[in-house]
């Protein structure tokens, strides 16, 4: 199972809506291309992303694009048949919970090409989908090199949002990366439940850090929101997210991010489907090295944080390029564990 699960209308209002729209631009000279987001946009990540790139990449090439929130999963089938009816040309979707409706319709819709951004490979194949994965969990153990590093108390934290195989393989590949560096370091995971509650993102993380945990590796989207609230109130406390969107809103707290770049992966995919050499029935691996999912630390931190943690960040991300250069040369094997 592969990430981040979790149209404000009924299946029949939304059937209404898009029936509405998306004709005019199927007929558009360069087809429509739509992206199904299944998480809300104002994430400062994910989906904010996505939709920019989207928005970018239309605008190069010419076509039509447009971005529909699916927030109940009642209504994913109405809206992928909906704009398989109307012709677009290109549907992409997010996580995992989307495989089964893109199993059952992308057959019917033959001159539609599927793109499932964060999913497991189909089994067997369908001709005009492919399905991207991502190797999050090798940036998660180059995050917990860095958090060896940098906790003062040795004890460090992992938020995740929903406890699944992907998630619980994140947070192994941290507690292996801090464990690298300091065997005897205390590792904890929490998971919210979600990945759109920042209130409960905040009351684990204030949890974790009176408890003596001074850094944290996110894993949780909007939930994120709430964590940083946490770290944000007192100073040397330290959190790692997602995306670049979320450095201003903790300046003095967010140390670095595990980056997933949604939307250069939407574009990398979405340029390949609008070309005449795109190949369906695929499965993309997407790791270290390709742009998409890298640790980096915080420029606005670099900035505004602590004098002391900044030197000390200097000396651990040395750590990390050292053990960035051994994942990729394969002379480090980052074992891709679910089991909590």
């Amino acid at each position: 199972m592969h990430r981040r699960t979790f149209l404000q209308a009924s299946a029949g209002a939304a059937a209404l809506g898009l029936a509405s729209i998306v004709p005019e631009f199927a007929r558009a000279s360069g087809g429509l291309v739509a992206l199904v987001h299944t998480q809300a946009a104002g994430d400062n990540g994910p989906v904010d992303q996505m939709i920019a790139k989207l928005k970018q990449l239309s605008e190069e090439k010419g076509f039509e694009h447009r971005a529909i929130y699916a927030q109940d999963p009642a209504t994913y089938e109405t809206i992928y048949r909906t704009l398989g009816d109307a012709g677009a040309a290109i549907i992409i979707s997010t996580f995992n919970e989307v495989a089964e409706p893109f199993k059952a319709l992308a057959p019917s819709y033959p001159g539609t090409k599927w793109i499932q951004l964060f999913a497991d490979p189909f089994e067997p194949a369908i001709p005009n989908v492919v399905t991207v994965s991502y190797d999050y969990y090798l940036g998660c153990y180059l995050s917990g090199v860095f958090a060896a590093r940098m906790t003062t108390t040795g004890k460090t934290g992992f938020i995740g949002g929903v406890s699944i195989p992907p998630l619980n393989a994140d947070f192994n590949a941290f507690k292996a990366g801090v464990h690298s560096i300091k065997p005897d370091a205390s590792v904890i995971a929490a998971f919210a439940g979600s990945f759109q509650d920042p209130a409960k993102g905040q009351e684990i993380a204030a949890q974790m850090y009176n408890d003596g945990i001074d850094y944290i590796q996110t894993d949780a989207a909007a939930t994120d929101g709430g964590i940083i609230a946490a770290a944000n109130e007192k100073e040397g406390r330290m959190v790692s997210c997602l995306a670049p969107g979320q450095y201003a809103l903790g300046p003095k707290s967010l140390i670095s991010i595990v980056g997933l770049d949604f939307g250069v992966s939407l574009y990398n995919e979405a340029t390949k489907a609008v070309g005449p050499e795109w190949k369906g029935g695929t499965h993309e691996h997407t790791g270290l090295g390709t742009g998409v999912i890298d640790f980096i630390p915080s420029p606005v931190f670099a900035e505004q944080g602590p004098p002391e943690l900044n030197a000390r960040a200097k000396e651990a991300l040395v750590e990390v390029e050292k053990a960035r250069a051994g994942i990729l040369d394969g002379s480090i094997k980052v074992p891709f564990n679910t089991t909590l």
